[in-house]
């Protein structure tokens, strides 16, 4: 990376096998441009991959997810840094279908994948699967991705209140979208939005959502500076039980350079409007020349007739003009990842029940559907409550080694559990965050070390 060359972002990930898992199914990518000119044309990359599958295929599916979307981003023609990543998602799931047809072992393995681009003044999600992507934002979180899972789908249709018995029922860890089962796949493709200085991104795995709670991850990302964060958040995930692969990527926006968008003028070597396929409507196009052909033969019935067409001249003329400018403006604008707009949910017509990791979604073509998040917004204003909760899953945890008669040294947590409830009593919540945090870390370094030192493995419920 040249020394003059600044990222504009800071940047944190963690990946964890857990408490119960044999093997980490999980990966990651983290592709921070390591000059201007490579900045400039995509930016920096961000993917979480969770992989499905029997003996190592999941780990294998998630690799190559990881690995080809990298690749085909990169090294993309594509100057829409959105479709680039469409495509190479794409791409990323005709590669791991294919190496799964070709082994029989690692037959319809899968894996979500959940990428972030951002460049300058904008971002791009591509979105497969329930791996998520957040954004802190001025004290609101907001998740950017749409849970392509069973329990979401049911909920999103609208028949099926997420509060009633039965909603409340839906299995949590069915997916009815990922890369690798399928010839074809639907890739949600959100933005662009705008970046903002501050701005910090989560990108994660469900075994860190699973068992940390929105409200918790707000606060907890609201609170901590990025070095400690991801550490604390896979902690607290072991914590209450660990009993999946957890992987969290998180990223700071700290330059001006990254929320400044670059004029199309500038970009193009010219001034003036710039044109651009979004001004692709033909239908628009075709409204427009068909009332100006009309504009121009009611003038011409108008001036050989008499003035009784004049007036239609007029409005043909207005309407043509109306029709330019939308068709100018993108509102209606049908180029290729538009077309899926009213196609991103699961098709309603499959007789067949998802499966986890056998999710074929019929589809005849890969599609890349325009997505309409952000899908969840919370005020981060929980400090306390959050703060409370943090300090009882040490406790639990205290008791679980008390119970056990462990001898373990544990006057480090207890010392900075102190000084957690010393800055509670002052009010400063943030800071008694940070104590509370570090005793997680503390105690989860002593579950560590007693697990090292045991000389047979011992089963212990947190």
């Amino acid at each position: 990376m040249s020394e003059s060359w600044h990222p504009g972002v800071n940047v944190s990930e963690l990946t964890h096998v857990g408490m119960r898992r044999a093997n980490n199914q999980d990966s990651y990518s983290v592709m921070v441009a390591e000059s201007a000119e490579r900045f400039e044309r995509r930016g920096h990359l961000f993917v979480v991959a969770d992989g499905m599958g029997a003996h190592a295929a999941g780990e294998l599916a998630s690799k190559i997810a990881c690995e080809q979307i990298a690749m085909r981003y990169i090294s993309s023609q594509k100057t829409d840094k959105g479709q680039a990543l469409g495509e190479a998602v794409h791409q990323a799931n005709t590669a791991i279908y294919d190496r799964g047809q070709s082994n029989p072992e690692f037959h319809n393995m899968g894996t979500t994948a959940s990428s972030l681009v951002l460049s300058r003044g904008q971002g791009y999600v591509a979105q497969v699967g329930d791996s998520r992507i957040y954004r802190l934002r001025k004290g609101v979180l907001e998740q950017l991705t749409f849970d392509h899972s069973l329990v979401w789908e049911m909920h999103a249709s609208g028949q099926i209140p997420s509060d009633s018995p039965l909603g409340k029922s839906i299995p949590k860890n069915v997916i009815t979208r990922s890369l690798g089962p399928g010839a074809h796949v639907m890739v949600d493709l959100e933005g662009p939005f705008d970046l903002q200085l501050g701005d910090r991104f989560l990108l994660c795995s469900d075994g860190l959502t699973g068992l940390v709670d929105d409200e918790d991850l707000g606060v907890l990302m609201d609170s901590l500076p990025i070095d400690k964060l991801t550490p604390v958040l896979v902690d607290l995930a072991n914590l209450r039980g660990g009993p999946d692969n957890i992987t969290v990527v998180v990223v700071d926006i700290t330059n001006e350079h990254m929320v400044k968008k670059k004029k199309a003028a500038a970009e193009n070597g010219q001034g003036g409007f710039q044109w651009n396929r979004q001004h692709s409507s033909s239908a628009l196009l075709a409204a427009t020349t068909i009332c100006w052909i009309g504009a121009a033969g009611f003038a011409a019935a108008a001036y050989w007739g008499g003035p009784k067409w004049t007036g239609s001249a007029i409005a043909a003329f207005i309407l043509g003009a109306i029709a330019l400018a939308v068709w100018a403006s993108g509102i209606l604008a049908t180029d290729d990842h538009r077309q899926a707009l009213n196609a991103r949910r699961r098709n309603k017509s499959a007789s067949r029940s998802p499966v986890q990791g056998s999710y074929d979604s019929g589809l005849e073509e890969s599609v890349l559907a325009t997505g309409s998040g952000p899908y969840r917004r919370y005020d981060v204003n929980q400090h306390q409550a959050v703060c409370v909760r943090l300090a009882a899953v040490v406790s639990e945890m205290k008791q679980t080694f008390d119970q056990n008669h462990w001898m373990l040294d544990w006057s480090e947590v207890q010392e900075l559990q102190d000084k957690s409830n010393a800055a509670q009593g002052a009010g400063q919540w943030k800071v008694a965050i940070g104590h509370q945090c570090d005793a997680v870390i503390a105690a989860m370094n002593v579950l560590r070390q007693h697990q090292d030192d045991s000389a047979s493995d011992t089963a212990v419920d947190l």
